[in-house]
């Protein structure tokens, strides 16, 4: 029967300073249970990576244990684990200005600093937002990058002008647009304390005496107050694109793109791994010199994932990476189609029956074994919401 291959999990809470309060939280409310009011809720975490793993609460196992005993509940693709990671984020104030390493870069980075490095695997990963999410992702075009410098005159003890003018003698050439930017944000990356101290005190002080402000200009004001130990990441918007993504949109980072959540709550999904390497807006390990050599320096633009409806509703998210795809379920949804891989699911809102005798609710996490098959659904309320991740079959 299928009910007999659908487990319940108990995963795990993740409370980063970024986070959000308890009451304010989307983690805190789906963990469920009493939230403690002196903490920040960041992150749930969905699967078996050894920081955060899911338990089997009806079979007193974790979940890698289970899969372990039980490899019959992957499909062979699958590899024998999970190979994705699985979560929500409730987000307050920005995350670091960072990237993940490529598959060879990440090998490289765990033998030589498996502390702050502590996987030998890409960290690829995708995010749909459940409220308006904010984000810092990719670079501006060439052209943008150089008004924004002009705009913020000073940045001149940061970087210099034969550096701006390099991005406008660059446009039209992706080399040279490559090269510039490099030029100028390690410039920036690498500038003094003394220097980055300095150009933040007078641009606040110049700022606060302006009626009105650009958005960028208030972007930057507000990464100060969040960050105004002077973090050289509050100018990360002048060189990141700004995006804000509306419920259900996604984006997809992958390797060796700078980016950093400011604000919202999403889903996220990402190959197996914890590997970040970060620059700016983080009181966390800094590696400002991998960073800035491994970045691809595209501008081509956020990548956004537009969801294909696989099933009456149930619409799929699928980004250019074999590790995970992510569905998802709407309250006019009444089967669950087989992905003919194992698979996560948690409920976001609303409450649900499945397989005629398995009802879910919202904070319900279940892990589906591969051989489930198709899955009715019944009892779907009107503000029933889900997501489910898995290894698409190649």
């Amino acid at each position: 029967m299928a009910a007999e291959k659908i487990h319940f999990l108990d995963v795990h809470v993740m409370n980063y300073a970024w986070g959000r309060s308890a009451d304010k939280s989307a983690v805190a409310k789906l963990a469920g249970g009493l939230a403690d009011p002196t903490k920040t809720y960041a992150e749930l975490w969905m699967g078996t990576h050894v920081n955060g793993p899911a338990q089997i609460p009806e079979k007193s196992s974790s979940l890698k244990e289970y899969i372990s005993s039980n490899p019959q509940v992957l499909a062979p693709h699958e590899n024998g684990d999970i190979q994705y990671l699985f979560k929500v984020l409730s987000v307050a104030k920005a995350l670091s200005v960072q990237s993940h390493p490529t598959k060879e870069l990440a090998k490289e980075l765990h033998a030589k600093d498996p502390k702050n490095y502590p996987d030998d695997n890409h960290k690829p990963e995708m995010t749909v937002a459940l409220t308006e999410f904010e984000i810092l992702c990719g670079f501006r075009k060439v052209e943008d990058i150089a008004k924004n410098f002009e705009d913020f005159p000073e940045t001149t003890r940061l970087v210099k002008e034969s550096q701006i003018q390099a991005l406008r003698a660059a446009s039209g050439d992706e080399t040279k647009q490559k090269a510039a930017i490099k030029d100028l944000f390690t410039s920036l990356m690498k500038a003094s304390q003394e220097d980055i101290d300095a150009a933040i005190k007078i641009l606040i002080s110049r700022l606060g005496g302006k009626k009105d402000d650009s958005e960028l200009e208030t972007l930057v004001q507000r990464l100060y107050r969040q960050y105004p130990d002077a973090d050289v990441g509050v100018f990360a918007p002048l060189l990141l694109n700004h995006i804000k993504l509306l419920p259900g949109e996604s984006v997809f980072l992958g390797p060796n793109e700078p980016h950093a959540y400011l604000d919202g709550e999403c889903i996220e999904c990402m190959a197996c791994s914890d590997n970040t390497i970060r620059a700016g807006l983080t009181p966390k390990f800094k590696d400002v010199p991998t960073l800035v050599s491994s970045l691809t320096y595209n501008t081509a633009g956020p990548t956004y994932l537009c969801p294909k409806e696989v099933v009456r509703g149930i619409f799929e998210y699928k980004p250019p990476v074999p590790e995970f795809t992510v569905q998802r379920i709407t309250p006019i949804a009444r089967i669950l189609n087989d992905p003919k891989a194992s698979s996560i699911l948690i409920v976001i809102e609303g409450s649900a029956t499945l397989a005629n005798n398995v009802g879910i609710v919202a904070g319900k996490v279940l892990f589906i074994e591969a051989t489930t098959g198709e899955i009715e659904m019944s009892n779907v309320s009107e503000s029933f919401l889900a997501f489910r991740a898995f290894t698409p079959v190649p």
